[in-house]
Order: C-alpha cells, then structure tokens, then sequence
C-alpha cells in the first residue's frame, strides 16, 4: 500500500530533505585522495548530529555506518570502513539519509575524486543523472509508475553508447517510496518490465526516491560476503544518482535539492511546487 502524505507531512520531509543535501556537500568537499570511507563517515555524522537528525542508514537491518560508500566498481550499499582510502582517479558513490521528526529523506551523487578520469567515466555519470532527472519530471498528476521507469529507462537508451556497447541498467536495486519509513512501497525499478504492470496512479501526497544506478557494462551484481556491498559481476565501473521528491497539488518538489529542483526541472520544462519552508 502507498503512503499518501499530507502537506504538514512533505514539509516534515523538506526538513529531512535539506539535511541530505547538507551531507552531501559536506561528503563532497571530503572526498579527496588519501581519504578513508570512514572519514567520509565521520563528517556525515556530525552533519546530522549539527541539525539534531538522526541516521535512518546505522542500524538499518544491522548496516552499521551512517552512509554508504560505493568505489569504483561497487554499485550500492559500500561500507566504509579505514582501510579503503581514496585514490587520485577514483569514482565514489555516496547515498545518504536522515530522519527529522520520524519521517525520512534519502539521496545519493556520484563524486570524482582527484582528476585524471577517463571521459567515459564523466559520461557514465552524467547519462546517470540526466536519467534520474527525466525520471523527476515524470513525476506528475495522472502518471502511473511505469512513466518513471520509462523515463529514466528511455534517456539512457537514448544517448550514445559507451565503448563497452552498452551502459548496464542494474535489474537488482532501484527505486522506492519514502515517508514514515525509508524503504516503502511501491518499488520502482529504473527499466520497464511488462511483468510488473503499470504500478499506482500519481498523485498529491505520492513521495518517491529516484536512483537509476548504471554500469559501463553489466546489468548483473552480487553481493559480497559482508551481506551488504554490491558489486557489478563484470568489473565495470557504475554512477548512482538519487533524489528523494514528493508531488503535491502544484506540482513535484524535489526534497532533497537544496532549491528544490527548481532549476534542473525548469530546464525540462517542468515548475516544481513552493518550497513550504521557503
């Protein structure tokens, strides 16, 4: 069943929201090389700690670090730890999430550290975004889930292909929705599959994390023996991109953008809701 949230309960959101994106530019500035994903950890923790959140990532289902640190070839749910420690030409993949007043926002970005990156490596992680942004604008009134699969689906298929052959839309993880909890029904996957339907009609209320995650190659991951770690079964390095938005009677509002998407939706053509904090 899909939470429907009230206005007072996307402005809980919001908060929650803009303390994901505080992390991230935090996270951000810390990922140089020589840094641990620990490190990284660190700062995420007095970032939430500063604004009086709480972690909804330590503990969940027993993770026990406030972010997640994804590597190279790691897709999803990387642990840091101190012995990872970041290189001149690394890609990292950090996703991160708070509560405020028990309700929930999640986020992720694909960050290049150092310089001396293969520009197929700043391709893979643009397609990746530009994706999850089409996905964002298909958020609206009347549209069914599969919209958003097709949106995102759609654009990656669109642009040119990589020297691999093919960007690897990841099958295994996708999307969610958010609210009270951080994992909520319904479950949307970043590619289309006739199998599932045409998933519930959008509309005010319907809160969703986007976070197409793709691959210079596979489609195809396995998970390490930590039962966390998320590794693409070919090697190939990925880009993960999320944002967590909520629809509203006028319109998305991309929670966890520090100007609420209003930019890079305006750029689509798409005008997102007031911020109900500005």
């Amino acid at each position: 069943m899909v939470e429907i949230k009230t206005p007072e309960q996307i402005a809980k959101m919001r908060e929650a929201g803009l303390v994901v994106a505080a992390i991230h530019e935090a996270t951000r500035a810390a990922a140089v090389p020589g840094a641990t994903t620990k490190d990284l950890d660190d700062v995420a923790r007095k970032v939430i700690a500063d604004h009086g959140a709480k972690s909804n990532f330590l503990g969940y289902g027993g993770f026990p670090a406030t972010i997640c640190t994804s590597v190279n070839d790691i897709v999803v749910h990387g642990i840091p730890d101190q012995e990872t420690v970041l290189k001149d030409g690394d890609i990292i993949s950090i996703d991160a999430g708070a509560i405020v007043d028990g309700w929930h926002g999640d986020a992720a970005f694909t960050a290049f550290v150092g310089t001396g990156h293969d520009p197929e490596l700043y391709e893979l992680s643009r397609v990746t975004e530009e994706s999850m942004w089409a996905g964002i604008a298909a958020v609206r009134k009347g549209h069914r889930l599969i919209d958003i699969s097709k949106a995102i689906e759609g654009y990656i298929r669109r642009q040119p292909r990589p020297a691999s052959g093919r960007y690897g839309i990841i099958e295994d993880y996708g999307g969610h929705g958010i609210g009270s909890q951080m994992h909520m029904d319904p479950h949307l996957l970043n590619y289309v599959s006739r199998k599932r339907g045409k998933g519930p009609r959008l509309g005010p209320g319907f809160c969703i994390a986007i976070e197409p995650m793709v691959s210079l190659g596979t489609a195809k991951t396995h998970v390490l023996s930590d039962d966390w770690t998320v590794k693409t079964d070919d090697g190939t390095w990925s880009s993960h991109w999320e944002h967590s938005v909520a629809l509203t009677e006028e319109g998305p509002l991309v929670l966890t953008a520090v100007d609420g998407g209003k930019a890079k939706l305006a750029e689509l053509g798409v005008e997102t809701a007031p911020d109900p904090l500005a």
